[in-house]
């Protein structure tokens, strides 16, 4: 919390941080208050914004879809990686305990890293359709009518 309070607005600028050296695991579980000390809160509020962009926009796009399956893959992935970045971001504000859990897509982290990259791939796989082709759609009437 500290360091998030010592960038202020703009931050100190990059590399520039001392708040920084104090945190036990600062290229991961406290990238987020690493780059609000060097890069100021409104880089932090970028990065939420960010988030909930990604957030809605898959939901936008669960919207208009058919299959039961992408729905709740999609959205299961979706919840994994906005709840992870949740609980990181209210671990570095001190509200959580420390978990080690990382930043998605920002943290430093081997394991970590693949898996998130693997889920977004899963989830850009699923949510993928193509506009030039017509989707075949389930009509149980069609299927009763002799």
């Amino acid at each position: 919390m500290r360091t998030l309070l010592n960038g202020g607005w703009g931050g100190t600028g990059l590399w520039l941080g001392t708040r920084k050296m104090a945190l036990p695991e600062a290229h991961t579980d406290y990238i987020f208050s690493v780059i609000g000390e060097e890069f100021g809160l409104i880089m932090c509020g970028v990065i939420v914004l960010l988030y909930c962009a990604i957030v809605l926009r898959v939901l936008f796009r669960l919207l208009d879809e058919d299959d039961l399956f992408t729905v709740l893959a999609a959205a299961g992935l979706t919840a994994q990686l906005a709840g992870q970045a949740f609980i990181n971001i209210l671990v570095n504000l001190q509200l959580f305990p420390s978990k080690g859990m990382t930043l998605p897509l920002i943290s430093y982290g081997g394991s970590s890293t693949i898996a998130l990259l693997l889920g977004v791939g899963f989830l850009l796989a699923i949510t993928r359709r193509n506009p030039y082709l017509s989707r075949e759609t389930f009509d149980p009437k069609e299927r009763l009518a002799p």
